[in-house]
Parts: C-alpha cells; structure tokens; sequence
C-alpha cells in the first residue's frame, strides 16, 4: 500500500556524523517496509516528535538502499531537534519530493557542479552518481566554496575525491587562515578561468541564492545556455504537496516545480527583491 503523502513513516536513526559545528549527517532506516528510491536532488520532510517538520534535502548514495541520509544545520527548534538527534532516535519521514538534478540528461556533455556552504550537500548524490558512472560524462568540474577552511563540508570526502585523475576540484573560500594555500574569493569568480566548451556544458548550483544569481550569471557570459542551467531553489517549503503557498516564487511553488529549476525559468525573478 502506498504511504498517504500527508503521514510520517516512522524512521530510526542509525548513524550519526558531526560534519562541523551545527551540522550533522543522520543515516535514517525505515521501521518497517523498505526505504524509497530517491532521484539525486529529492528531498524529504523530516519530523522530529512534538517539535514540527522540516524540509531537507536528500545527500546520500541514490544507489546504496538501506538507508537514507540527511545533513542538517541547527538553525531552527525543528532542525536543531534533528541535527541533535542520536542512534535510535524516531524521526517521521514523508518523501521522496520535488524534481531531479539532470543527471541522465547531461550523459555525453561536460558537467560542472557549484557549491556553496551547506549547498554541497544536496549536490552530493548527483556528484556520486556522476562517479559511478564516469565513461558516460565529459569533464567533470566542481567548484566548491565556503566562509573559512573550517567550515569545509564534507573535508574527507573531498580530499578523496581530489586524489582522481577524472575529476577537477577547485575549493575557495572568502576568508583564509594561515594554514589555508588555496583559491580565496568567491565561487563565481573561479568561473571565467575553466575554460569551458560551452556548446556542450551542462550546470548543477547549489548554495545561497545570491551565489546561484551570480554563478548563472557568469555560466551564461561563459556561454552555457540558460536550460543547461539548473539551480536548486529550496526555499520555505513547509507541506511538500503545494498546499500552504509558503514556497510560493511568482507563478511557481518550489515543492512541485522545483526544487531544481532551470536558471531561464527562474532568472528574472532572482533579480527581483522580496519575491
């Protein structure tokens, strides 16, 4: 029987992994039954018991079936009752929602992926997934940038990634510490030196929505066309099903649009102030 899309399906959690400060990753299985397929982008609401529902961003391995994943930054009493959470803990789950990053879509084009902050973590199981399947893309770039080395998500996973002969990694950050010899500056500004063939590029930005106005921005004066574009705009979304109107971007709400979009769906609204 398929779960109403209105109740929460009792979830464990398994594991626990503090990433930096306020922000954990919880690896969540079902009580009973099987765990969803997702699609790299999805999200789930997560439900802390007597607190309240949040929408958050599946950052898992769409290929690995046991479990789900979720990282969480305490900003809120619901997020800070889930990023608090520990093994055995009961969280309610309603999901998989919302559209998809173009992962099978971009087969045959180059991609590159944009982070930033906490923007890698829903970006994290399209970059698996791109890995998985390496022989079916071209160059494969990711920019990645955060306030200060120490908030650098995901640290390992990076340096592991960085070790691959098929993949370019640039990590920036806008303020360095002593330690820090890398890239420092915004992520829009890596943009104009990757030499992009940009007839055949196809872009995946997640992080604040000033960032994503302007790395569009630059992608677009790179030349990549404004389809090949996609931005996830998560924002607000309370009830998932488009019911509340609190996700509500112009004519769209991001629940059942999004919450990626293509930029040329979505340009001329960024621009705009209290939209």
């Amino acid at each position: 029987m398929k779960a109403a899309p209105l109740r929460p399906a009792p979830y464990r959690v398994r594991r626990i992994k503090r990433e930096l400060h306020g922000v954990t990753t919880l690896e969540l299985v079902p009580a009973q039954g099987a765990v969803p397929a997702f699609e790299p982008g999805q999200f789930n609401m997560l439900y802390a018991f007597g607190v309240g529902e949040a929408a958050i961003s599946i950052s898992g391995d769409p290929a690995q079936a046991d479990c789900l994943t979720h990282t969480v930054r305490e900003m809120g009493a619901i997020s800070t009752a889930l990023a608090q959470a520990h093994p055995g803990t009961m969280l309610g789950v309603r999901g998989p929602f919302g559209t998809a990053w173009p992962t099978r879509a971009a087969e045959g084009l180059d991609v590159v992926l944009i982070a930033g902050g906490l923007g890698l973590a829903p970006l994290r199981p399209a970059i698996l997934r791109l890995l998985a399947a390496r022989p079916l893309y071209g160059r494969l770039i990711l920019l990645y940038g955060a306030r200060s080395p120490n908030e650098l998500l995901y640290r390992h996973e990076l340096e592991h990634w960085r070790q691959r002969l098929d993949v370019d990694i640039h990590v920036t950050v806008d303020y360095a510490d002593a330690g820090w010899h890398g890239n420092v500056g915004v992520v829009p500004r890596l943009i104009p030196r990757l030499g992009l063939d940009a007839q055949n590029t196809l872009a995946m930005v997640c992080g604040p929505e000033v960032m994503m106005r302007f790395c569009g921005a630059a992608l677009h004066d790179a030349g990549v066309a404004m389809d090949r574009i996609h931005l996830s705009m998560e924002r607000n979304m309370k009830c998932a099903l488009g019911l509340c109107g609190h996700c509500q971007f112009g004519a769209d709400f991001i629940c059942k649009t999004g919450a990626v979009m293509r930029y040329d769906q979505v340009a001329q609204r960024l621009r705009l102030r209290e939209i």
